[in-house]
């Protein structure tokens, strides 16, 4: 009678736990056996392990085997396990020393002939494995540049389980076969493929100047966005240069990013840190589970997630299923989506920018110059209100997108370069964080309510009492009336002021609520 252990890394959303491997190898009859609620991936990892130890030409025990993956109340998903499974075998035949075999924290999906296959998640999981203690972590080759993009981590790059029994001391029984040509790193940095790169400058767009101003705004303080136009009057490129004008992520932002991208499996093996801002654009036909993320067993996150510090883009965002953008409602708030299954529960961060475009009918032609409206009142009425009441009123700026015509885009003066807006909203970001680092907010999207109504606030009771008249005739609610409180923050540090005046709140309130003409009393 002989046992073994292993360390290996299981993720529960974002959280990743340690879960020791062991191996029991009794006398009686001839069975093998995995405990632990192992998911269907990981009891399939049994016949995997046995024929990659056998590769090795190592003679498989004809007794009892029991794996357990502990702690059995914690549910075990993916192929990840395999690495430490096949370590914990081998040090209970005494092929592996024990104690280091216990030193590790053991990542990678093993082949029939004993090849380290790479796994989604690395990144997560290796900066889970960091505070475990352990002193080395062994990942697929294939997954070595993503795991080394977290700093003061000793990873091992490995491609066979031979090379790993050699690396704890094992003898090897057969010849090590030669490793895969590595991919490498990508030089700078790079998004995921996923992520929509819609390329193109700030300076191509014309005639459109309040439009560039509202999106300027949305960028200098990460606030949502509502376009409403006709078809062809530039909402998709406005929201489309987005992207360029926010700031690169901090290393921090950027390594949480990236890790969320690998744990959904859409990061390359050739994709370095992401550096910009994620931008998702997911189409009309999307799932809730698609939007929100989920899926058998623990959920995987989705594209509000995988859009965390950079912009969710919902093009013809009424065509969306009520309950897909009533999903979002959540998040807009607090910043993290929580899914809840059978097998567990699992949270992931989801600080996006919400950008959404509208056609203002279903045939997409009311308030157009050029086409009449063939739409009843009724139908255009009933195809705006499948936006929400409550996810309107969380839209900080809501503006109107006309279709500029021949003339004036004749005559119209091109909008600033992407740098020159990109700069000046870095500068207005760094006036954010400086003002309110002492608070722990970073952009004035994140100002509480009630603090805008303080005296620290940085609004004169007679501002506050402006706004009040508006909600009080019922032209703005009272989270409409923070978030143009904010907006004027924003507008104020966008043009070097100190303090929000009566112009910087006029201007908010028009891009608050600009289809309905509104007006400062």
């Amino acid at each position: 009678m002989s046992s073994g252990f292993a360390w290996s890394i299981c993720l529960v959303g974002m959280q990743a736990r340690p879960v020791r491997v062991e191996a029991h190898i009794s006398d009686g009859m001839t069975a093998y056996s995995l405990v632990g609620l192992p998911d269907t991936a990981v009891r399939e990892a049994k016949d995997r392990v046995r024929a990659a130890v056998t590769s090795c030409l190592y003679e498989w025990p004809g007794t009892r085997i029991v794996l357990n993956l502990s702690p059995a109340s914690l549910p075990k998903t993916g192929s990840g396990y395999d690495l430490a499974m096949a370590v914990s075998v081998l040090a209970a035949m005494g092929v592996i020393s024990h104690s280091r075999a216990g030193q590790c924290i053991m990542l990678g999906e093993l082949g029939l002939d004993g090849r380290v296959i790479g796994i989604r998640g690395i990144l997560p999981s290796v900066i889970g494995a960091m505070k475990t203690g352990k002193t080395k972590i062994l990942v697929p080759q294939a997954n070595l540049a993503e795991a080394s993009l977290v700093p003061g981590v000793d990873v091992v790059g490995v491609h066979h389980l031979g090379q790993v029994i050699e690396l704890l001391g094992g003898d090897l029984m057969m010849p090590l076969p030669e490793p895969e040509e590595p991919a490498e790193a990508a030089e700078g940095d790079t998004t995921p493929a996923p992520a929509c790169s819609l390329g193109g400058d700030f300076s191509d767009i014309r005639g459109q100047a309040a439009a560039c101003q509202a999106m300027e705004v949305a960028a200098a303080g990460g606030h949502h966005l509502l376009m409403i136009g006709t078809p062809g009057s530039g909402k998709t490129m406005l929201a489309s240069r987005l992207p360029g004008i926010l700031p690169t992520l901090e290393l921090e932002q950027s390594v949480e990013v990236t890790a969320l991208h690998s744990l959904a499996g859409t990061l390359s093996p050739l994709d370095g840190l992401i550096r910009q801002p994620p931008f998702q654009a997911p189409h009309h036909s999307a799932t809730l589970a698609a939007m929100v993320g989920g899926g058998s067993g623990v959920p995987r996150p989705g594209a509000a997630s995988l859009a965390h510090r950079g912009v969710l883009f919902l093009d013809e965002a009424p065509e969306f299923g009520a309950r897909v953008l009533d999903s979002l409602r959540e998040p807009l708030e607090n910043g993290e989506i929580t899914l809840h299954r059978a097998a567990g529960a699992a949270q992931y961060p989801a600080r996006f920018q919400l950008i959404m475009a509208a056609n203002p009918c279903p045939c997409g032609n009311a308030g157009s110059r050029r086409a009449t409206c063939t739409c009843t009142p009724y139908s255009r009425k009933r195809y705006l209100e499948r936006l929400s009441g409550p996810l309107l009123d969380r839209m900080d700026i809501q503006i109107q997108v006309e279709s500029p015509g021949r003339g004036s885009l004749a005559g119209a003066k091109p909008a600033d370069t992407t740098t020159v807006v990109a700069a000046r909203v870095q500068r207005a970001r760094d006036v954010q964080r400086e003002r309110w680092k002492g608070r722990g907010w970073d952009l004035n999207r994140e100002i509480p309510g009630p603090f805008l109504r303080q005296p620290e606030g940085g609004f004169t009771r007679e501002l506050i009492g402006r706004v009040d008249t508006v909600v009080e005739q019922g032209r703005l609610s009272m989270r409409g009336a923070q978030r143009v409180l904010r907006l004027a923050w924003t507008v104020a540090d966008l043009s070097g002021k100190t303090v929000p005046g009566l112009p910087e709140l006029g201007t908010a309130m028009t891009l608050r609520r600009q289809n309905e003409g509104f007006s400062l009393p």
